[in-house]
């Protein structure tokens, strides 16, 4: 929210002195965040000027000149009392006599353009006479300001900064959603007030018999589908101002306030609407009325209805969709935008002004659905109070009489409900146990009697909170809560010392009591909590898996490889390839609102997105990859029906049947671990040619993740449709598959566009860490020296190496240390069909320094057993 710093003096004390830096340090202290600080960004001299004369100079170009002499009134330290500049001129909308804006040598405009006396068309034009967009004060720039057409009289040589506003400066704060009643002047220059102490006026005060709208003009409210069981339109007000003249000039003030607001200038009648919401924070719309065909109604838009808004967009209207109707259909969207049937033009001579409270659901989902964000529907989503309508009307039927020389007429209409603010209970000690500071209770009070909310001490009855009588309606008096409204009925309270506390009307994001507290912290300072960093509770900490995952990932990282989270998403052919050995159909998760209409289903594999990883990094020329990704899977079970259409409301807590329900309608979800490896795991060097990624890269992979994860995997010889033939293992975990590991198949390395070989993992990763057991315990380190010895075993081609390391392993013994295959040969020497694998053993005793006759022993138990099960022979 932009607010100019003049704007804000109307309604709060500023000090004379207060710079825009102030007062954003001011308003950090209650809450809000500063954003920036908004200047013209003109220097001067800028002065009111008087055309002497003006000589029209056809040019060779085509194009007509005027060589203006212009006075701009006394020469500084001259003694000249009228200092006349030769200036050149392109616009044609003035004569001689006319007063305009001259910007002198030395001058900076906006851009920033620095003014400098130059020659051009054969002059030297001492000067500029400035346009309204050359100043910063709007769009127009077909001629120059003629001080005459706003109104404007000033004596030749005044400044002309100053005179059209020029000199104030906007502070930006960001404002939050749960705090809308701060989209306006009145609600910053509130929130000021109660950071400084400064006097707060409030512009919505006003004698209540100003406020009535007259009749005539009453609209219907005819809603047969309220979302969520709210009536489109609560309130709408209107009043009728005739008369006016829309060719009136707004004047330079307000251009140059909404200008620092951040709107341009677009016509009095529209300007004085925009002023008005952004004083009040009540969105405000002006109708021609002579363009009306009979009385307003607000309804759903029908199935197939169409209408035109302002920007000239033709839409299909939605069935939620909250309309303003004539007799002629659509006029427009309610508090997103009008309809371009009824707008006010330079035509328009009767207004009707409307100021209505719409549904703050409706309007969001309008706003969204057309994909038009308005000033008017920002303020709407987040809540507008329900008692300024009034106000609002009023304000902007004033400007209109008062600029656009209007009449008020008694022409109106007021279709409003009665305003109803649940009451609030605050325990006693509930506030100093919340926020941890010790806070009176005269500084409770004070503070939520402070930001408007009403404050009466409990009594021991146990009656909820209700309004008493009139509460809610506009009170003789004032244009805010009206007397008697707000208060209490006789029998409120609760049980127990504390208060009952009603928010004002403008606040409708206090609805409890952790709300109430934290306007308390919030107005005496959040500076006094004290920063105390909390005890954790014993037995508490990450679970055992939570462990197991940090410790994968953090091993995969210290390995180096990158870890690259991908988006869940892909496509039903990819979950297929990659979801299943076989490439057979599975079920997969199709999302009802995907952010990529491409890939709508939820993953059953982390490898398509690890592709997309791969080659969007290769497309960009990093060819050598080594990434992971640790993540869920998601995996429906064949013929059940996940997902509902049922969703709950936001605003209130399901009941545990339907989050059994909800729960129910969620797929299981499996944490993965994936690892691609694609281009060189080492560079090319001098002396050393570069070294290829491959599979015994993607197996280190998978020994540190069973390392970190504290198994022992094994691999066997497998075969996946996504992978190549041969260079496929199947990764197991006590006899169980968990996992997989090989060599893209070619094809489909192809078609995700990756040069040259690429070899994947992919685990279960909850499985393995359930399948790890307890906690990982480190082995005692041997004082003994280690015996090593190899062994070459001669095997039938189709007997797998692992198999026969299982064997040697298992008749070895406990001496056995290690067992590691380091040498698979076919070839001279061996026997056709039959391969010779070479294992290297290591042996080690826990007591004792072993002999060789004890290794050679040891290796010759576990080559009888590889005999017994494969017919291995020693090879000599």
């Amino acid at each position: 929210m932009r607010v100019p710093l003049s704007w804000l003096r109307e309604y709060v004390d500023l000090a004379a002195d207060a710079t825009p830096e102030d007062v954003l340090a001011a308003l950090v202290t209650v809450g809000f965040e500063e954003e920036d600080v908004h200047r013209f960004d003109i220097a001067g001299p800028v002065v009111v000027g008087q055309v002497l004369s003006l000589e029209a100079e056809p040019q060779s170009n085509g194009k007509t000149i005027n060589w203006c002499q212009v006075d701009v009134g006394p020469s500084t330290g001259s003694g000249i009392e009228h200092d006349v500049r030769g200036i050149v001129c392109g616009a044609h909308n003035f004569t001689a006599g006319d007063k305009v804006v001259v910007t002198l040598p030395g001058a900076v405009l906006p851009g920033p353009f620095p003014i400098a006396a130059r020659k051009t068309y054969g002059h030297v034009s001492d000067g500029m006479i400035a346009s309204a967009r050359e100043l910063g004060l709007g769009d127009e720039h077909d001629g120059i300001i003629v001080l005459a057409d706003l109104g404007i009289d000033a004596p030749v040589g005044t400044d002309a900064i100053a005179l059209l506003g020029l000199d104030d400066v906007a502070i930006d704060i960001n404002v939050t959603p749960d705090r809308g009643y701060a989209f306006s002047v009145r609600g910053v220059a509130r929130e000021y007030s109660h950071a400084t102490g400064a006097a707060f006026r409030d512009p919505a005060e006003r004698d209540f018999s100003e406020l009535q709208p007259g009749t005539g003009h009453t609209a219907i409210v005819d809603d047969s589908a309220p979302v969520r069981g709210r009536v489109g339109a609560s309130e709408f007000v209107t009043r009728v101002v005739r008369d006016v003249d829309p060719s009136r000039p707004t004047p330079p003030w307000m251009i140059a306030r909404l200008s620092l607001a951040g709107m341009r200038s677009l016509g009095v009648l529209i300007d004085i609407t925009n002023y008005v919401m952004l004083e009040l924070g009540q969105p405000l719309h002006g109708y021609d009325l002579d363009r009306l065909a009979g009385g307003i109604t607000v309804r759903r838009a029908t199935e197939g209805e169409r209408m035109t808004t302002l920007d000239g967009q033709e839409r299909d209207l939605h069935v939620e969709d909250l309309l303003i109707t004539d007799e002629s259909g659509p006029i427009g969207l309610a508090g997103v935008m009008g309809g371009g049937t009824t707008e006010m033009s330079g035509t328009t001579r009767n207004v009707l002004i409307e100021a209505a409270i719409f549904d703050p659901t409706t309007i969001a989902r309008t706003a969204r659905r057309h994909k038009l964000p308005s000033e008017a529907s920002k303020r709407f989503e987040r809540g507008v109070d329900p008692l300024i309508p009034f106000v609002a009307a009023r304000r902007a039927a004033d400007l209109m009489v008062e600029l656009a020389g209007g009449v008020l007429t008694d022409e109106g209409g007021a279709l409003f409900a009665e305003v109803f603010v649940e009451a609030i209970e605050l325990p006693g000690g509930f506030v100093q146990g919340l926020i941890g500071v010790d806070y009176t209770d005269a500084e409770i009070t004070g503070a939520l009697e402070t930001i408007g909310a009403e404050v009466t001490p409990s009594g021991p009855s146990t009656s909820s909170g209700t309004q008493g009588e009139g509460s809610g309606t506009q009170g003789e008096g004032s244009g805010t809560q009206g007397e008697g409204s707000g208060t209490q009925g006789e029998d409120s309270g609760t049980q127990g010392e504390g208060w009952t506390v009603i928010p004002p009307t403008w606040r409708p994001d206090l609805t409890d009591k952790w709300s109430l507290a934290e306007e308390v912290a919030r107005i005496h300072g959040l500076d006094r909590i004290p920063s105390v960093l909390p005890t954790p509770p014993s037995g508490r900490g990450l679970t055992a898996h939570q462990h197991g995952r940090r410790r994968v990932a953090d091993a995969l990282a210290a390995a180096g490889f990158v870890e690259a989270p991908a988006f869940p998403f892909t496509t039903e052919a990819q979950n297929d390839l990659h979801g299943s050995a076989s490439g057979d159909h599975l079920p997969s998760i199709r999302l009802a609102n995907a952010l990529d209409g491409q890939a709508p289903f939820l993953r059953r594999s982390l490898i398509p997105g690890l592709l997309q990883t791969a080659h969007r990094n290769i497309a960009r020329g990093l060819t050598d990859l080594a990434v992971f990704e640790t993540g869920s899977v998601f995996l429906p079970e064949p013929g059940v029906d996940y997902g509902t259409d049922d969703v709950p409301p936001l605003g209130e807590r399901p009941s545990d049947e339907k989050l059994a329900e909800l729960n129910a309608s969620i797929p299981p979800q499996r944490r993965h671990v994936a690892v691609l490896l694609a281009g060189n795991v080492s560079p090319r060097q001098p002396g050393r040619a570069a070294e290829p990624a491959g599979l015994s890269d993607a197996l280190d992979a998978v020994r540190v993740i069973a390392s970190a994860a504290g198994v022992t995997i094994d691999v066997e010889q497998a075969e996946r449709v996504a992978l190549h033939p041969g260079r496929t293992g199947s990764l197991r975990v006590a006899g169980e598959e968990v996992g997989y590991v090989g060599e893209l198949h070619p094809a489909v390395a192809e078609e995700a566009d990756l040069p040259g070989r690429a070899t994947v993992v992919e685990l279960d990763l909850d499985r393995v860490l359930s399948l790890a057991g307890g906690r990982i315990v480190a082995a005692s380190l041997s004082t003994f020296p280690a015996a090593t010895q190899d062994v070459s075993l001669t095997v039938p081609a189709e007997v797998a190496a692992g198999d026969v390391q299982a064997a040697l392993a298992e008749g070895t013994g406990d001496l056995l240390e290690s067992v590691r295959l380091v040498d698979d040969y076919r070839g001279t020497g061996v026997p056709d069909g039959s391969k010779s694998l070479t294992f290297a053993l290591r042996f080690r005793a826990d007591d004792r320094t072993l002999t060789a006759a004890e290794a050679s022993e040891a290796k010759l138990a576990g080559v009888a057993v590889a005999a017994e099960r494969f017919g291995a022979a020693l090879r000599d």
